[in-house]
């Protein structure tokens, strides 16, 4: 991740704060390029889009792109209106109400939101591996702190479900910040849970003890975190025959030729079932844009009409490992992106 600290200062004819309609800002800072940060899923694709904008406008400068992951890339954009603050979010997931209302609060009031594509939250092993086939039900009750409301007590697979190897569970998965481990909570853990007709009525009675039990993930080292580093769980993963990664699906599909898709109830991780929501995993891509910044940072529209001639069916983020989104959602989002709507936040949970 490149550091804010180690990026040099804009020159004189940078923008200053004030002239984004920035709140709260001493005016010390000012800045003539574009930020983005957050999904280091999203990150690989923003970095391609950025490479072309920046060849396709010689005269502007080169956007610079933080992998954060997604929470902590929200907590950065939602900060505030001005030159320290980034101009764009790349989340693995919707932003959340609770996101929604910390930006609005901080100045942050108008946002518009895009969806760029498609990804799953893949589940993997090596080439070598023991053939696994998972379910959420098996996922959740090898990961949960406490599955079902008791204390975690399964060691190998076979502790799951009979039907797995009696092999160590060791996953290397992403960190609380990214957006690809809230989504393995919503899509996989808490379906997980949910055959559980308690747990699932536990969410109208008791909701926080229901994401509690339902999402929480063990920390006795059966689960490790890696960071917002996909590519590294692809090295220990490819490393070690008996572990499991889990990760964004590009970095499955560009890694074919060293680990191999694990099924989630039968369904293997591919192209055509993340595109058509037939693999659990399944989610979309977004981009969160400040309105305020699209003026004041010139080079926002040109990076968003730019990633819009990427994402089809023929553009490079499909080369990239990128699913491309149905037709209809991406030509919603072009016009998003060529008349800058702003985002309703009316079904945001």
């Amino acid at each position: 991740m490149r550091k804010w600290g180690l990026i040099a200062m804009a020159s004189a004819t940078a923008l200053t704060v004030s002239a984004c309609g920035g709140s709260g800002s001493g005016g010390s800072e000012n800045r003539d390029f574009l930020r983005v940060v957050g999904s280091s899923t999203v990150y690989p694709f923003a970095t391609a889009v950025s490479e072309a904008t920046a060849k396709a406008n010689p005269d502007m400068k080169s956007p610079v792109i933080e992998s954060t992951g997604t929470g902590a890339g929200m907590k950065l954009f939602c900060g505030g209106v001005g030159a320290q603050h980034p101009d764009i979010e790349m989340a693995s997931r919707r932003i959340k109400k609770s996101e929604f209302e910390d930006c609005v609060k901080n100045g942050v009031k108008d946002i518009i939101e895009v969806q760029v594509g498609l990804d799953g939250i893949a589940f993997a092993e090596a080439t070598a591996g023991p053939e696994m086939k998972l379910t959420p039900e098996d996922v959740y009750k090898a990961l949960a702190a406490n599955p079902f409301g008791k204390p975690q007590a399964a060691k190998n697979w076979s502790d799951v479900n009979p039907a797995l190897p009696a092999i160590p569970i060791v996953v290397y998965g992403p960190p609380s910040t990214s957006g690809t481990r809230d989504a393995l909570a919503e899509l996989i853990l808490t379906k997980g849970c949910e055959t559980d007709p308690a747990m699932k009525a536990l969410k109208d009675s008791d909701k926080d003890k229901h994401k509690d039990l339902c999402t929480k993930v063990r920390t006795d080292g059966a689960y490790v975190e890696q960071g917002e580093n996909d590519n590294l769980i692809v090295q220990k993963i490819a490393a070690n025959p008996k572990a499991i990664g889990i990760f964004g699906f590009s970095f499955l599909e560009e890694n074919m030729t060293k680990i191999k898709g694990i099924p989630m109830s039968g369904v293997m991780p591919t192209y055509a079932s993340v595109s058509d929501f037939s693999y659990p995993g399944a989610r979309p891509l977004y981009l969160y844009v400040k309105a305020a910044h699209v003026k004041a940072i010139k080079s926002v529209t040109p990076f968003l009409n730019e990633f819009a001639k990427a994402w089809g069916t023929d553009g490079y983020l499909k080369a990239k490992g990128m699913v491309v989104a149905p037709e209809d959602v991406r030509t919603k989002n072009a016009d998003i992106v060529s008349k800058m709507t702003l985002m309703d936040a009316s079904g945001l949970k």
